[in-house]
């Protein structure tokens, strides 16, 4: 849904769906960082609380 670059090569990206899609997604994609660079990690959070919105980019991902 969307992605954002923090800085130093590190990147975030969210995905939004059933939690078994997010995790193949997140699982691919992790599989792809490793072949081109370090991974640093891989995080899935099912049913996000509505407190987040404020820090991650959730309430834009809604919108598309």
């Amino acid at each position: 849904v969307g992605y954002e670059k923090i800085g130093s090569g590190l990147v975030t990206i969210l995905f939004r769906g059933e939690v078994a899609a997010c995790r193949a997604a997140c699982d691919a994609g992790a599989a792809a960082a490793q072949k081109v660079g370090e991974l640093v990690s891989v995080h899935v959070i099912p049913q996000p609380h509505g407190d987040l919105e404020g820090k991650l980019p959730i309430s834009e991902a809604r919108k598309k």
